[in-house]
């Protein structure tokens, strides 16, 4: 399985410039495509129903070229799931922290 370092998401309580809202999650993004080290700043409103460990605890994110490999004897946390167009993403719980990863349509 290849592995690749995609981002750190960082739990903040405090609204930033560009943020997107993503309304099936409740939350806010903003970052990692911008930041030059890869910082996604996430930020959650009330009713948001992610695990409480994505919500309080920094996750670092890694590109995989399979998905269903990147899971298999991981306790997951997320199940997978398409948050845009062209991405399906899981969480995993490594050492009590969350871990992503992210698998897309067309990698190249």
């Amino acid at each position: 399985m290849k592995l690749a370092y995609h981002h750190i998401g960082i739990p903040s309580t405090t609204p930033r410039p560009g943020e997107v809202f993503l309304e099936q999650f409740k939350m806010h993004v903003v970052g990692f495509d911008t930041n030059p080290f890869g910082v996604e700043w996430l930020r959650f409103e009330p009713g948001c129903t992610l695990p409480a460990l994505v919500q309080t605890v920094p996750h670092v994110a890694f590109v995989v070229d399979d998905l269903g490999e990147a899971l298999e004897g991981r306790e997951i946390l997320i199940h997978p799931n398409r948050p845009s167009a062209g991405v399906t993403v899981a969480f995993v719980v490594d050492n009590g922290a969350p871990v992503e990863f992210l698998e897309y349509d067309n990698p190249d």
